[in-house]
């Protein structure tokens, strides 16, 4: 009785089959993976704007004017970074001559869809690059 041999594992051609699969796969998954990445980046610098808006809210409740310069952040209890370190605070004064404050939310990752996001005291929301909505939602 002659004994045959049992092949295990797999050809060559099973092995790309699934190789390309994976690559597809991957193809559709990865974009929209760093998609959520960065929404998710957005919301930490929109929520990091309006908690320092709130400060400011406060802190001019009690002193009759607002921080506008980034010497004052710690004052009122805020700081110059988000709580991961995505986005540096830059304070400033309104502009429109009303003793108003801009903050801007500068992220320190690649965001090119949306860069810096701004808050005035009006409670205005702005972007230095893209989609106001987009950005902000």
């Amino acid at each position: 009785m002659l004994k045959t041999r049992q092949q295990h594992g797999f050809n060559l051609v099973e092995l790309m089959a699934v190789v390309i699969i994976i690559g597809i796969i991957s193809a559709v998954a990865y974009p929209s993976y760093t998609n959520y990445v960065e929404r998710a980046n957005r919301s930490e610098g929109q929520a990091f704007l309006m908690d320092i808006a709130a400060k400011q809210e406060r802190y001019r409740s009690q002193n009759n004017a607002y921080i506008t310069s980034n010497a004052g952040i710690t004052s009122m209890g805020g700081k110059a970074s988000s709580e991961t370190g995505k986005y540096n605070l830059t304070v400033v004064e309104g502009g429109s001559g009303d003793g108003g404050y801009l903050l801007t939310a500068s992220p320190t990752f690649n965001d090119s869809k949306c860069g810096n996001l701004i808050l005035n005291a009006r409670g205005e929301k702005k972007v230095s690059s893209g989609d106001k909505d987009e950005c902000w939602r």
